[in-house]
């Protein structure tokens, strides 16, 4: 197993482990209420090891794009740039989940209940700088709380050129929140208020509304109704999305940043678990130009930050 980082709280028996030798990556969360422990966070057994997929397990973190962009290249300001054959290789025709998930990140900060690491493509990956139009630095502060976990992103660009950016995460929601409950009866709330429609799991620019079942998104689906891999787009103000688990009386939410203005939604198969996805850009957003996509371009000299707020909160009737 690589190295890994243990969080905890003085007075508190809530922790979390992350791998910053992959990708920075949250893969453990148990949070400690009421006399009981909750594991929010799926992985397998022994993440994170030489041959573990990161885009599969924890909460993986997505830069300098989420999700896909269409084959092995992509045009910017004029030029084209190809992008890593095993980006593209992983997900067979597509590059996917930026550069930053599966490397090393450098922890430049530690406390018992903080941690804090960064990743600048020209120095953690410089094999891969000729693949994007801008150097860029990504640092990411993990806090652990008696009952949450503040995930700080602070997005810089170091270049003298602007720098083309889109960033998410890829939580893997661990269900049921207690033995005595069942995954078919939890349900998840998403404040969704369009569908993007997809063709290969790529964007055709076009938006449909939430039909059958997907309707109750914004007021909560079981997840016994639904198998997804969906792109959806956030009502415009919407600042969190929640996993309910009545039998267990707890839920988990998961606050967002205004930056973030779409959802992927996943039920990875085979597994107990969800992934809500927020983004702060559509998926393939580079190359969708004429719809608003959430693409954003950061100019040298400046930075962004961002946050994601996972929490463990009693479901209050």
């Amino acid at each position: 197993m690589q190295d890994v980082i243990e969080l905890s709280v003085p007075d508190s028996l809530s922790t979390a482990r992350i791998a910053p030798g992959l990708g920075f990556n949250c893969f453990e969360l148990n949070i400690h209420q009421d006399g009981k422990f909750f594991s929010l966070i799926d992985a397998e057994e022994d993440f994170p090891k030489a041959d573990s997929r990161p885009s599969g397990h924890g909460i993986p973190l997505l830069f300098p794009f989420p999700n896909r962009i269409r084959g092995d290249q992509f045009s910017w300001n004029g030029e084209v740039y190809p992008l890593p054959h095993d980006r593209v290789a992983h997900n067979k025709t597509n590059a996917i989940h930026g550069f930053c998930l599966d490397r090393p990140w450098r922890v430049i900060r530690q406390t018992a209940h903080r941690a804090t690491a960064e990743f600048q493509l020209s120095v953690d990956a410089p094999e891969r700088r000729e693949f994007w139009p801008a150097d860029f630095i990504i640092r990411a502060s993990y806090t652990l709380q008696d009952a949450a976990l503040s995930l700080d992103i602070e997005i810089e660009n170091p270049d003298s050129v602007p720098l083309p950016w889109g960033f998410g995460t890829h939580a893997y929601f661990r269900l049921p929140l207690s033995a005595a409950s069942q995954v078919s009866h939890c349900l998840f709330q998403a404040p969704v208020d369009a569908q993007w429609e997809l063709s290969d799991s790529l964007p055709t620019g076009q938006t449909t509304p939430l039909q059958g079942a997907l309707s109750e998104l914004p007021e909560g689906l079981l997840m016994r109704e639904v198998s997804l891999d969906d792109a959806f787009r956030l009502t415009p103000g919407a600042s969190q999305c929640e996993i309910l688990d009545e039998a267990a009386g707890y839920q988990v939410v998961q606050s967002f940043s205004p930056e973030f203005t779409q959802m992927v939604i996943f039920t990875p198969p085979g597994r107990d678990a969800v992934c809500l996805e927020p983004y702060t850009c559509l998926t393939d957003a580079v190359n969708l130009t004429d719809v608003e996509t959430g693409w954003q371009v950061l100019p040298p000299g400046e930075s962004k930050r961002l946050n994601v707020t996972i929490s463990l909160q009693p479901i209050v009737a």
